[in-house]
C-alpha cells in the first residue's frame, strides 16, 4: 500500500484531541471551540429574514413555466392564443441566447447542451418550454393552461442498466447509445487477490432516485437597474459570483454589467449549487422587458422538473482472507443522470465521485472501480448532501457486514482490522486520496462500545416474539472535504474550486465587518466566521457583521458546496484578521509607547499589562486622524486576501454510524430505537452548530434508507409529484442521535479545521439497511436497495419464507 512519508507530529496543529472542548482554551472563550448562540438566529427566529418571495421590487411580474407533459418528443408546433401571445416567452422570443454546456476536460466524455427552453426537442417531463408572466402566479398558470404544443413522441429510456448495455435507443442525437463517459479508478494485483482470498462475496445493490426537497425552493428574481446600468439577478444559489461568470456570456452581458445577489437562501443541500436553467431564461427575459420579473419554484414543480439525486447501481466483489482482511474489491457503479449535464458539475459526477471513494476508511491491496455515466429520459442528477458518497458507504458497508457473517465474527471487529491506522496518516489510499489525520478504529471502537454490542445481541434473543425483530447496523465512512485545485483538476471540471476569498475590514467606530462569496443557507456561517474573527483580533462575535451573497460586495469567491466553507472562508477570515491584527498591534503599541512583540489584543482591546487601548482609539486614528499614527504607517484597516489549503486532494473527516432497530414482519415498519455517531471534522469552530449539521444530515440520511424514492414509470412519467406520494422523514422519525467527538486537527489547514457539512448523510443509509439485514437475517432476509419500505421489507420476507434467494 502507498503512503505518504509526511510527518503528522511535525504540522502545526496536529496534536490529537480527546475532547472538544480543548479548543475553547487554546482559542478563547469567544473563538474557535466555544459553543456561542448563532448569530443569525434573531433574525430567523423573529420571522425577519428576507428569502426572494419576500423581495418586494416596484411592478414585478411573476412567471409560470409551460413544461413538457411527456418525457421524450420532437415539438411540431405550439400554439399560444393571440389574446395571451404579449405575455408568453419562447426560446426564439429571447434573442441570442445559449444553452449551457457542462463538460469534462476528458477522453471520451459526451457532451450535451441544455438549452433554458426547449429547442426542438424535450427530453425529460418538467422540461421547460414556454415562460407566461403576469401580475400574479395564478393568473399566469391560467396563461400557461392556454398553450398547446403538438408532439411527435419519440422513444422514452428510464431503464439505466438498459442504458448502459446499449439496448435502449440513444436520447441525444449523433451519440451511438447513451453513455455519457467511464471512469475507472483504482490499483493493485486483483488477480493476486484472487488467488489469496479465502472469501469471496458478490452483491448487486440499488439506490433509487431521489429529491432533495429544501424547505425553501429555488427562485430568481430578475430586473434592470438603470441608475447603474447593470442587470441584477436575485437566485436562491449557493454560488453567486461562479452564477454571474457563466451567466454572463449566455445571455450576452458583460459581467461588469451584472450583479448576483443571493438573499436569504432557505437550505439548499446541492440543488441550487447549479447554473439553473430557469435562471437563464429569466436573466435573458429581464434583458427585454421593462420591469422586473420573478419565478418561485412551487413543490410539485421540485418534485417533478428540479435536479434529483442518488439512483446508482452497484455491482461488488469483495476478497478476503479466513480472519475477513480485505484482499481485493471490484466495483461498478452505473448512474442514471438524467437529460442533460448540470453545470459546472457535468452529468459524470454522482459515478466519478463514487468510483473514487469507494475504499472508504479501509487499507487493501488491490482496487478495481469501474463508474459509468447513463443519460435517460428523467430530469438532469445533481449534487445532493453527499454526492455519491452515501451510495458508495452504502455499498461497501453492506460488503463489509456480509463479509463478517462469512467469517463468522462481530462486524465491528472485522472494520477494526481493515481499517487504515493512526500512525500511518497522512495516508495515500489505493484510490489516490491523501487521508491527512484520523483514528478510523477508535471511531468503531467507541461506537460499538456506546450502542453496547453485547447488550443488543442479548436483546436479539427475543426475536420474532410479536413478530418484532431487533436488528444492529454500523457503517463507517470518510468524507473528503475542501477539495484543493489538484483534486478539481483530477475530475477534469472547467472550474477549479481550489481556494476561497475574503476581506475583513473594520469601520471607524472600532467595529468589524467580514465579507465573503461564499453562501449561508442554514450552517451558522455568520456566527463561526465571527469566532473566526474573536479568535484573531480579540473581538466579541455578537459585534461582527458578516456579508455576503453579493457580488457587488464581496471578493472574488467560489460559495458553499463539497463542505468547503469553513475551511476555505475560515482560513481567508482567518488569514485576514490575522494580517489586520499586525496593524492594529503595530498602531496600539505605539499608544502604548511599547513594542508590537509585547501587546495582545482582548475585549476589543490593545492590552499590554494593565494598560490597554480601545479598538475604538485605534480605529479612529487609521480612519478619521492619520496624524496619530507611527511613522510610515498608511491609514485605513481593510485587508483582502485568499486561502487554499496546503493539500490539493483536501482534508478528510470521517465517521461510524451505529444503528439499533425493531423491525415489525407484520407490518414491515421499521422504528429506530438508538442512533450513535462517532465524528471526527478535526478542530471544532462551534459544537453546537457542528451537532445540529451532523444531526440534519442524519435525517436526510434516515428519508434516504426508508422513506425518500422518486419513481417514474416506463413512459416517463413520474410517480411521486406530491407529498402525499413522496414521503419525507418527520418528528416521529428522526431520532436525537447521540454524538461523540474525536478530534485530530488536519495538518493540511488553518486551525486543523475539516469541513463536516455532508457526514450526517453519508453514513445512514448503509447502517439502516444493516441493521434492517442483521434483524431478520434469521429469517433468511437479505435487502440491498434503497429506501427500505414496508413494501419491499414484505416481499423480501415472502420470498425468504418460500426459499428464493435474495
Amino acid at each position: 500500500m502507498a503512503q505518504s512519508n509526511l510527518a503528522l507530529s511535525a504540522q502545526p496543529g496536529a496534536q490529537a484531541y480527546a475532547d472538544a472542548g480543548d479548543d475553547a482554551a487554546r482559542f478563547g472563550p469567544r473563538g474557535i471551540g466555544a459553543r456561542l448562540l448563532r448569530n443569525e438566529d434573531a433574525r430567523f427566529l423573529a420571522g425577519h429574514g428576507e428569502y426572494l418571495a419576500d423581495l418586494n421590487l416596484y411592478g414585478t411580474m411573476e412567471v409560470a413555466f409551460f413544461r413538457s407533459p411527456i418525457a421524450h418528443g420532437r415539438i411540431r408546433s405550439i400554439e399560444i392564443p393571440e389574446e395571451v401571445r404579449s405575455r408568453v416567452f419562447l426560446l426564439s422570443d429571447l434573442g441570442d441566447v445559449r444553452p449551457v454546456r457542462a463538460v469534462l476536460n476528458a477522453p471520451g466524455f459526451r457532451g450535451s447542451d441544455f438549452p433554458p427552453l426547449a429547442d426542438g426537442v424535450v427530453r425529460f417531463v418538467g422540461e421547460p418550454i414556454a415562460m407566461c408572466i403576469a401580475p400574479t402566479r395564478a393568473e399566469a398558470e391560467d396563461i400557461a393552461q392556454q398553450i398547446f404544443v403538438d408532439f411527435e413522441e419519440l422513444p422514452v429510456v428510464t431503464d439505466m442498466l438498459k442504458a448502459a448495455d446499449g439496448s435502449a435507443p440513444s436520447i441525444h442525437d449523433g451519440w451511438p447509445d447513451n453513455v455519457c463517459f467511464v471512469s475507472t479508478p483504482g490499483n493493485g494485483d486483483m488477480a493476486q487477490a484472487e488467488r489469496a482470498a479465502v472469501v469471496t462475496i458478490e452483491r448487486d445493490l440499488h439506490m433509487h432516485r431521489q429529491c432533495v426537497v429544501s424547505l425553501e425552493g429555488r427562485g430568481v428574481l430578475a430586473h434592470h437597474d438603470r441608475r447603474l446600468d447593470e442587470l441584477v439577478v436575485y437566485s436562491s444559489t449557493q454560488q453567486p459570483h461562479i452564477i454571474r461568470t457563466v451567466l454572463a456570456p449566455l445571455i450576452g452581458v458583460e459581467e461588469n454589467k451584472l450583479r448576483v445577489v443571493a438573499p436569504d437562501v432557505g437550505g439548499g443541500f446541492g440543488v441550487k449549487n447549479n447554473l439553473q436553467a430557469e435562471e437563464i431564461a429569466i436573466a435573458a427575459l429581464a434583458r427585454i422587458v421593462d420591469h422586473p420579473v420573478r419565478w418561485i419554484e412551487d413543490r410539485r414543480e421540485h418534485l417533478t422538473a428540479s435536479p434529483q439525486a442518488r439512483e446508482h447501481h452497484y455491482r461488488m466483489k469483495l476478497h478476503a482472507d479466513a480472519q475477513g482482511r480485505i484482499l481485493g474489491l471490484e466495483s461498478e457503479v452505473i448512474v442514471d443522470a438524467g437529460a442533460y449535464s448540470i453545470w459546472p458539475w457535468s452529468c459524470a459526477m454522482e459515478a466519478n465521485m463514487s468510483a473514487g471513494i469507494m475504499p472508504g476508511p479501509y487499507r487493501m491491496d488491490a482496487y478495481r472501480g469501474r463508474g459509468i455515466t447513463v443519460m435517460s429520459n428523467k430530469p438532469p442528477l445533481g449534487p445532493y448532501r453527499g454526492v455519491g458518497r452515501p451510495g458508495a458507504c452504502f455499498a461497501l458497508e453492506r460488503m463489509m457486514d456480509e463479509l463478517a457473517r462469512a467469517v463468522g465474527r462481530e462486524p465491528h471487529e472485522v472494520r477494526i482490522d481493515n481499517m487504515v491506522l493512526p500512525g500511518q496518516m497522512p495516508f495515500l489510499t489505493i484510490a489516490g486520496k491523501l487521508y491527512d489525520s484520523g483514528d478510523f478504529p477508535e471511531s468503531v471502537r467507541r461506537a460499538a462500545e456506546m450502542v453496547d454490542v453485547p447488550g443488543v445481541r442479548a436483546r436479539q434473543k427475543d426475536n420474532g416474539k410479536d413478530g418484532l425483530y431487533i436488528g444492529l447496523g454500523l457503517a463507517s465512512y470518510t468524507e473528503q472535504t475542501a477539495h484543493g485545485t489538484n483534486e478539481w483538476l483530477s475530475r477534469n471540471l472547467t472550474e477549479v474550486f481550489g481556494y476561497e476569498a475574503a476581506t475583513a475590514r473594520f469601520t471607524p467606530d472600532g467595529k468589524l465587518i467580514l465579507e465573503v462569496a461564499i453562501q449561508n443557507h442554514g450552517q451558522g456561517l455568520e456566527t463561526t466566521l465571527a469566532q473566526v474573527a474573536a479568535t484573531e483580533l480579540g473581538v466579541d462575535p455578537a459585534d461582527v457583521v458578516v456579508r455576503h451573497g453579493d457580488t457587488a460586495v464581496s471578493p472574488y469567491g467560489l460559495g458553499t458546496f463539497a463542505s468547503r466553507s469553513m475551511v476555505m472562508a475560515g482560513g481567508a477570515v482567518g488569514r485576514a484578521t490575522q494580517m489586520l491584527a499586525e496593524k492594529v498591534k503595530r498602531i496600539g503599541a505605539h499608544f502604548l509607547q511599547t513594542t508590537t512583540d509585547k501587546v495582545t489584543l482582548e475585549d476589543g482591546a490593545v492590552v499590554h499589562g494593565q494598560r490597554r487601548v480601545p479598538l475604538s482609539e485605534v480605529t479612529r486614528a487609521a480612519f478619521r486622524h492619520a496624524q496619530d499614527l507611527p511613522p510610515g504607517e498608511e491609514p485605513g484597516l481593510s485587508v483582502t486576501t485568499t486561502f487554499q489549503p496546503e493539500s490539493g486532494t483536501g482534508a478528510f473527516s470521517y465517521a461510524t454510524h451505529a444503528v439499533v432497530v425493531c423491525v415489525d414482519a407484520n407490518t414491515g415498519l421499521v422504528k429506530i430505537l438508538d442512533y450513535v455517531i462517532v465524528h471526527d471534522c478535526g478542530t471544532i469552530v462551534n459544537p453546537m452548530i457542528v451537532d445540529g449539521q451532523i444531526q440534519g444530515g442524519l435525517a436526510q440520511g434516515i428519508g434516504n434508507a426508508l422513506l425518500e424514492e422518486s419513481p417514474y414509470d416506463e413512459t416517463g412519467q413520474p410517480l411521486a409529484s406530491t407529498f402525499l406520494d413522496y414521503l419525507l422523514p418527520g418528528f416521529t422519525e428522526v431520532p436525537s442521535a447521540r454524538i461523540s467527538h474525536i478530534v485530530s486537527p488536519s495538518p493540511f489547514t488553518r486551525y486543523g479545521i475539516k469541513g463536516m457539512g455532508e457526514g450526517g448523510a453519508i453514513g445512514a443509509p448503509a447502517a439502516i439497511v444493516n441493521a434492517v439485514n442483521d434483524a431478520l437475517h434469521g429469517l433468511g432476509v437479505e435487502i440491498n436497495e434503497t429506501p427500505v419500505t414496508p413494501r419491499r421489507i414484505l416481499k423480501a420476507i415472502e420470498r425468504a419464507a418460500k426459499g428464493d434467494r435474495p
